[in-house]
């Protein structure tokens, strides 16, 4: 199993999803990302044990509704044969007790399957850093997180930590700077200003600016500007 010390540079990733079209989809969409890569792919539960050795990635995305499988029982036993893996639970249903169930066995996301290609992006990108971080995105329907993090799918799930990356982009510093203020490595701040870009969908520093001010995500910076 590839230890993860670090987020790695590409994140390989197994998709285990029943439905082939869906599954094609997603390995399509991350795929076409430059640091992800779908290294294998499972219809069904069986030999998921075998995939996950035989390729080693290191995120799992897993279908909770697949034949042959239970998911408790799948959460278990990967995390005890393989404990870096991480695992990001996707599903059409809002199965409060089993999301429960399954982050308290060590799964690292819950993501609805009506997520958008941002999200999914970041919610993938998180999974695969070393912190405990923990991702919940549910459509708005009262879900009650039970002391996890929950992120609404259309409330834009952008960090405390990458709104003051952005409000420093907003003030025209550099990676360098940024990194000094907040105290982290300027790779650091790369792994959030690309987050950051898939949840806003932004091309650039100064359209994630303007988007993060539109949404009122950071306030207007003070005698400086980007134009």
């Amino acid at each position: 199993m590839i230890p993860l010390n670090a987020r790695p540079e590409v994140i390989r990733i197994l998709a285990a999803d029943d439905h082939t079209l869906l599954r094609t989809a997603l390995a399509e969409l991350l795929n076409a990302e430059d640091d992800l890569q779908v290294v294998a792919e499972a219809s069904s539960g069986r030999g998921l044990v075998e995939l996950v050795e035989r390729h080693q990635p290191h995120v799992v995305l897993l279908d909770v509704e697949m034949p042959d499988h239970h998911p408790r029982a799948a959460v278990r036993g990967l995390l005890e044969r393989f404990p870096s893996l991480r695992i990001i639970i996707l599903t059409m249903y809002d199965d409060q007790p089993l999301v429960h169930e399954l982050l308290q066995l060590g799964a690292r996301g819950y993501l609805h399957k009506s997520v958008s290609r941002a999200a999914l992006l970041s919610a993938v990108r998180n999974a695969a850093r070393e912190d405990d971080q923990i991702t919940i995105l549910v459509p708005r329907s009262g879900y009650t997180s039970g002391g996890y993090q929950t992120q609404e799918q259309d409330a834009g799930p952008v960090s405390p930590r990458e709104r003051e990356v952005l409000t420093c982009v907003a003030e025209a510093m550099s990676n360098r700077q940024i990194a000094a203020r907040l105290g982290i490595t300027e790779g650091t701040v790369k792994r959030h200003l690309r987050n950051i870009f898939d949840k806003l969908e932004a091309v650039s520093r100064i359209d994630a600016v303007n988007k993060a001010l539109a949404q009122k995500l950071i306030a207007a910076p003070r005698g400086r500007s980007m134009r």
